[in-house]
Parts: C-alpha cells; structure tokens; sequence
C-alpha cells in the first residue's frame, strides 16, 4: 500500500476513535504533503513523502528545544507527541553500526579520497537513509571518515 493510502486510511481510524491528537497530526502531514504537490504540479511518490515527513519530525524536534529553553513543557508535550504519531509511519531508524557500515560502502562505491568528494559520498547515502537517520549525523561520520 502507497505511503498517502496508509496516512489517508489512519486518519479515517483516527476520525472513528476520535483521536483528536493523532487525526491532527496526520492531517498535518497530509496538508503538508498537498502543499508540495500543489507548488510543484507534481504527484509526490513514497521516497518524496518519506522526505515531507522527515522534514516534519526535523521541525517538531527543533520546536521542543526551543520549548523546553523557554520553560514550556505543555507546548514541548504536544510536539513530542506529534513526533511519536508523525514515525508511526516512516521506515524503522538504524542503528549506528549500520549507519556507520553504509557510510563505510558509500565511500568505497563513489571511491572517494577526501572531503572534496563529500557529495558524491552523500548522494549515495541519501536515497539508503532517508528517514532512517539523521543527516545531520550521518554527514558529521561522513566528514571524519574523509578527514
């Protein structure tokens, strides 16, 4: 089943348990997904909502920090539920041994050398990862593998 089939077939359960955090959020998503089909006349695929979604997570995680910073922790609450019903529907996460075996490859299939081949590096990785890990690490272990 299609990643918008699975966020539109929650949101219908979410409406019959009257789940009103859950039906939020994947309507969230859902807007967030129509948003970027709408600008750019496209019809997203399952790898371009896995990004839509990541990017959701990635902004809800900054929010909570910048919550708990200024001593609101309902509002940090409220994100990091969002955050648990937003990776409900996003691949399994890997774990660091993998993450750091799948960089080792990369470097070895684009034959990189140093940090100049950095891109080439992260444009294996990227279509392996996304939503699986954090770019943010994943580009500081590619950094110091290169180093």
């Amino acid at each position: 089943m299609a990643l918008i089939d699975t966020l539109k077939e929650e949101q219908k359960l979410a409406m019959k348990a009257k789940d009103k955090l859950r039906l939020g959020t994947i309507r969230l998503a859902l807007a967030a997904i129509k948003q970027r089909e709408v600008d750019e006349r496209i019809t997203l695929d399952d790898d371009q909502i896995l990004a839509v979604l990541t990017k959701l997570v990635k902004q809800r995680r900054d929010s909570v920090t910048q919550y708990e910073s200024a001593g609101r922790q309902d509002l940090a609450d409220v994100e990091k539920a969002e955050i648990i019903v937003l990776e409900d529907f996003m691949p399994q996460p890997l774990t660091d041994e993998e993450v750091s075996a799948l960089v080792e490859s990369a470097i070895a299939e684009s034959e990189a050398a140093g940090m100049q081949d950095m891109g080439k590096v992260m444009g294996v990785l990227k279509p392996q990862i996304q939503g699986r890990a954090d770019m943010g690490k994943v580009s500081g272990l590619v950094r110091a593998k290169l180093a």
